[in-house]
This record gives C-alpha cells, sequence and structure tokens, in this order.
C-alpha cells in the first residue's frame, strides 16, 4: 500500500492549490453576492487543464487517472467550491462523451469544452423522479434518421449557461431502466426552453430546469446503443461522487485552515484560545473525520483506476462527505464567534454552498441503499 502521491501528482496539487488560492477565492464570494456566472473564471481554469481533467488527449484534454483528478478537484473547492461544478460536469461529460459518443460529435464539443468555450450540461433529474433515475418520462421517438425528445429536467447544474446537455430518456417507456438511452441535444435547437432556480446555495451555478417540446435531435448525438444509458450514468456515478466528496471536504477544509489562523491570533483570560480544551477538541475531532474522509474518497478512485468494482465505496464517499463537512464547517462558524454568523468571512457561504449536496447526485438515503444492496445482494434490498 502507498499513501503518498506520485511526483506528478504533487506537481498537480501544487498548482491547482496556488491557482484556488490566488484566482479563485478572492472572487468567492462576489458570484453569491451577484448571482452573475464565473464565466472568466472558467476560462482561467480551462488554461491550466482543469476542464479536461477527463477528456481524451486527442480532444485537447489531459485523460488524468482519477486519483489525479480528484487531487486537483479537492485543490480547486478550497478556493471556490462552485467553480468546482464546472470541473465535475466536465468529467462527467468527458467520461461519458469520451467513451461512448460517435467521433464526430466528440471532435466537435470535447475540444470546446475543455478549453471552457463549451458547457455541457448532465440532464438527468425530473420533477418526479429525483431518486429513481429509472423513472424517468422524457421519451425520446425515433424519426426516421432523428430522434424527437420531449420531456422535464429538474435540477440542472448551469443550465442557464449550458450549450448541450447530455440528456437521458426512454426509447422504449416499458422497459425500466433498460429503456434508458443517453442523447448529446445542443440547446440552441427549435423546442429546447429553460428557467433558473433562485437557491440558498450555489448562486452562480444557474441551477433550474431543462424543458424539451418534440426536439429533433440526429441519431449520431445518440451516446452508445439504444437502451445503454442506465448503466453508463451508473458507471460515472460511481466516479462523479468522490469527487463530489472531495470537492465537499476541500470546501471544509479551507475553513478548518482559515478558522486555526485565526484562533491562533485570538485570546480570552490572557491564554491563546487554542488553549482551552472546548476549544481545539472540536478542531481535532473534525481534522480527523476529514481526514478519513479523504482518504476513502482517494480509495474509491484508486479502484476506479485499477478497474476493480468500487459502487459501494462511491456511495459511501457521497453518504458521508457533504455530512461531515456542513458538521466541520458549522463548527468552524461558532468558533468565529458572532463574526462568524457575518458575511466578512466566508464560512456561512460555504455552509449554504455544500449543504446543496447533502441533496444533489442522491440523497443519503439512497447512497444508504446502495452500499445496504452491495452488502446484502439485491435479492434481500
Amino acid at each position: 500500500m502507498d499513501f503518498a502521491f506520485t511526483q506528478e501528482q504533487q506537481l498537480v496539487s501544487d498548482m491547482v492549490s496556488a491557482f484556488a488560492r490566488d484566482v479563485l477565492l478572492p472572487k468567492y464570494a462576489h458570484w453569491d453576492r451577484t448571482g452573475e456566472l464565473p464565466r472568466d473564471q472558467f476560462l482561467k481554469m480551462s488554461e491550466i487543464g482543469l476542464l479536461g481533467l477527463r477528456v481524451p488527449e486527442g480532444h485537447g484534454g489531459q485523460n488524468l487517472d482519477a486519483v489525479t483528478a480528484g487531487i486537483a478537484m479537492e485543490a480547486a473547492a478550497r478556493g471556490d467550491f462552485n467553480c468546482c461544478y464546472a470541473i465535475l460536469i466536465a468529467c462527467f461529460a468527458g467520461e461519458l462523451l469520451g467513451r461512448h459518443g460517435e467521433e464526430a460529435v466528440q471532435s466537435e464539443w470535447l475540444p470546446a469544452m475543455a478549453l471552457g468555450e463549451k458547457i455541457i450540461c448532465t440532464c438527468l433529474t425530473e420533477p418526479q423522479s429525483g431518486s429513481d433515475a429509472a423513472g424517468i418520462r422524457t421519451r425520446a421517438v425515433r424519426d426516421g434518421d432523428d430522434y424527437l425528445i420531449s420531456g422535464e429536467k429538474a435540477s440542472i447544474t448551469l443550465v442557464t449557461a449550458g450549450d448541450a446537455g447530455i440528456v437521458f430518456a426512454k426509447t422504449a417507456p416499458d422497459a425500466g431502466a433498460r429503456g434508458v438511452t443517453a442523447f448529446l441535444v445542443p440547446f440552441d435547437l427549435p423546442g429546447v426552453t429553460r428557467s433558473v432556480y433562485s437557491d440558498l446555495g450555489s448562486r452562480g451555478i444557474a441551477r433550474g430546469s431543462l424543458f424539451l417540446d418534440e426536439v429533433r435531435v440526429p441519431s449520431r448525438n445518440r451516446i452508445g446503443d439504444e437502451g445503454g444509458g442506465f448503466s453508463k450514468v451508473m458507471q460515472a456515478f460511481d466516479y462523479t461522487r468522490a469527487l463530489i466528496g472531495l470537492m465537499c471536504i476541500g470546501a471544509a477544509q479551507a475553513s478548518m485552515d482559515e478558522t486555526v489562523g485565526y484562533l491562533k491570533d485570538r485570546r480570552s483570560f490572557g491564554q491563546p484560545l487554542p488553549h482551552y480544551q472546548g476549544v481545539s477538541f472540536p478542531i481535532a475531532d473534525w481534522a480527523a473525520k476529514l481526514e478519513m474522509a479523504r482518504w476513502l474518497c482517494f480509495r474509491t478512485l484508486w479502484l476506479r483506476d485499477q478497474n476493480l468494482p468500487h459502487t459501494a465505496e462511491a456511495a459511501m464517499c457521497k453518504m458521508q462527505c457533504p455530512d461531515i463537512a456542513v458538521g466541520a464547517i458549522h463548527e468552524c462558524l461558532l468558533l468565529h464567534g458572532h463574526y462568524g454568523y457575518t458575511k466578512d468571512y466566508a464560512h456561512e457561504q460555504r455552509l449554504r454552498d455544500v449543504i446543496g449536496q447533502q441533496i444533489a447526485d442522491g440523497t443519503t438515503q439512497i447512497q444508504k441503499l446502495i452500499v445496504a444492496r452491495e452488502i446484502f445482494g439485491r435479492n434481500f434490498v
């Protein structure tokens, strides 16, 4: 067993950490206060390769191993949690489109995505089937060499800023999970409309709904075979759930580091605040939990790189990491006293932002179901 980063991985960590500190963190609050989309930040992220982490090299990406991509994700999240959504959906699209898309479609979209010129959203969730991914109602009906797609997608990250989406639709409505097919749908096609939500946190990522009214999509935009979409998205989730875990850990670690510095500079009754166990012990508790969660995520990504099963481990990452991160950030806010309740510090925003991941991409309850199913077997759970 080797728990050390390689020389290349350490270079990636150092480079992205410096970028997060110098470029992302100074504007983290700006997007929350204004609701503006951080497009300039996305372009800067693309310049150091963050939007091409899992894009094939032949299409302008780095095609890094999963562990190295996770290292980059955690480092970036210490600067701006919300900008990491651009990395997350680019990794999802790079995985799915890069492995299963038609060459012509890959050539058109993947290089532009890696350069930050195009955004490809993930469009799975629907209003009535957030947790039941196989129960989607969006339909794709074959019409000659095209498909006509109709339906509604909900909770789509960067939907109003996106240029296209990987849309999951039923091509065989009565076939359950085996009837789900994936398509690359440009958002400038006739019949596509979008709306944005007013959210508690993550206000700069333009989360909203996508509406499709008989949108005509050429068959070359189908990703993989008909009926193969559900298995592909589940395999991609096994990857992105570990990345989400590291996103949350990165944000929490930023608050922890800031809080340690703050506490060292504060005194009470003639003693530095860390002298008191009521102050230092909570930091010790959350540091231990974050460290355990971090290595669970890296082990999950290592398993993926080795082509070993990791469905349960990925679900554990999503089940535990957002909760741990929210708890750590909340503790940091409290340790700042009344100042922590102001917008002068980033903790209140990180708390609002990270809470979203206790819901998105599969709730804690769904992750527990997945883990239990992997332990007991599908016939028992």
